[in-house]
């Protein structure tokens, strides 16, 4: 190989991980988490007896952690990504492109094949204008697609990250280990004003030991949930203007897996995203760190990265198909070969369906809608930009998956 090649080469490689392809794989096993939630639950779970309540309660925290992952990463991933001279109208083109089409097509799918049924306008309409997160209603929050009350925070994250972004990158560098501790500590403690201020009744259904109100507050409504996204922006500029204390990716996981177990046995609130919120938050940037320095990681695989493009669409059509799906398990419960190949059948299904919702309705809307049509008409072929490039290739804001 020439010196000039070999050049060549290394800029490509430098390119490809400045877009953090290890960002990208664990957004699939954050999606997967939510999935071994969702079909653990005792409503969808084909299992019985000793093995389905092991399953619900070592999943029962997988699905609030896994979101929890993604909207601090959505906050790191804008930030690492953020393009000099964007404005708010352009920023919010972009990231409604990527968002919408795949809200409306699972929407309209769920109320086709189960929600249409039951669901009145005060939970459908809400639902498709992503504003359903804002109501205490557990039928409201969690109706028609449930996993799409998260798209309704993203879309007030997307809305105010202008000002937000603007905001932080005025913090002193010296100040943002600071102002990250001061976020993470008003996190910790809301599940406690909730406990104290809000009521118990009515509860949550599932079992789920508090009240709705309690939940709704603690856990979906949008602007408690920016302190995360808030904190993601914060920990990016701190690896931005080198801050970062050099966490170790593989260090930051023994974390998270430690705060897993703790979360399996707090109050429940604090098991929502308290307990994990520090470990998560570590995670991120030491992958990101792991990517700049081209270290080892598992999850920058090309079929991790695949996975974490697809992670987006199959987060938001596993839903459906768990949902539709159970209406044919007939003769619950089954045994434990057949429960788990259920599983795997709902997964692979669920992986399906999100790859050609990716390929045929994500992807060409962000080909063709996410400039205005003079920008489109005028683009030519072009090296893409490493830090526009992050962004495209990373979503529920970051990586191709969520945002």
């Amino acid at each position: 190989m020439t010196v000039k090649a070999a050049e060549r080469d290394a800029e490509a490689r430098r390119a490809r991980l400045s877009r953090l392809p290890s960002l990208t794989g664990m957004r699939f096993i954050a999606a997967l988490m939510v999935f071994f939630f969702h079909v653990s639950l005792p409503d969808f779970t084909p299992f019985g007896g000793d093995f389905a309540d092991d399953a619900e309660w070592l999943f029962s925290k997988g699905g609030w952690v896994g979101v929890s992952f993604f909207f601090i990463l959505s906050g790191f991933v804008l930030t690492w990504s953020a393009r000099p001279g964007d404005t708010p109208r352009r920023f919010m083109r972009r990231r409604l492109v990527k968002l919408y089409p795949n809200h409306v097509v699972t929407f309209a799918l769920s109320m086709l094949l189960f929600a249409g049924a039951t669901a009145t306008w005060k939970q459908w309409l809400p639902n498709i204008l992503l504003v359903h997160t804002w109501i205490p209603d557990y039928n409201t929050f969690f109706g028609i697609n449930p996993p799409s009350w998260s798209l309704a925070c993203e879309v007030v994250f997307y809305l105010c990250f202008p000002v937000l972004h603007r905001w932080i990158k005025k913090i002193d560098p010296a100040h943002l280990w600071g102002w990250a501790a001061g976020l993470a500590a008003i996190v910790m403690l809301i599940p406690a004003f909730s406990y104290a201020v809000l009521p118990s009744d009515p509860p949550m259904p599932n079992g789920f030991p508090v009240g709705v109100k309690q939940a709704w507050f603690v856990y979906l409504l949008p602007p408690v949930r920016m302190l995360e996204f808030a904190i993601g922006i914060i920990m990016a500029r701190i690896v931005l203007t080198d801050r970062w204390i050099n966490v170790k990716m593989v260090h930051a996981l023994g974390l998270l897996i430690v705060g897993y177990a703790v979360a399996l046995n707090v109050p429940w609130l604090y098991g929502l995203n308290a307990v994990c919120l520090i470990p998560i938050a570590l995670l991120i940037p030491a992958a990101a760190v792991a990517d700049v320095k081209d270290q080892p990681s598992p999850f920058r695989g090309k079929v991790m990265t695949w996975l974490g493009e697809v992670s987006f669409a199959f987060y938001l059509i596993h839903g459906v198909v768990i949902i539709y799906g159970t209406k044919f398990l007939h003769g619950k419960p089954y045994g434990l070969a057949a429960g788990l190949g259920l599983w795997a059948a709902c997964a692979v299904i669920s992986l399906i369906l999100g790859h050609l919702l990716f390929k045929y309705v994500e992807m060409p809307m962000m080909k063709h809608w996410s400039k205005p049509r003079g920008e489109r008409r005028d683009a030519r072929p072009a090296a893409v930009p490493a830090a526009r490039a992050a962004e495209e290739a990373t979503p529920v804001g970051a990586n191709r998956s969520r945002d």
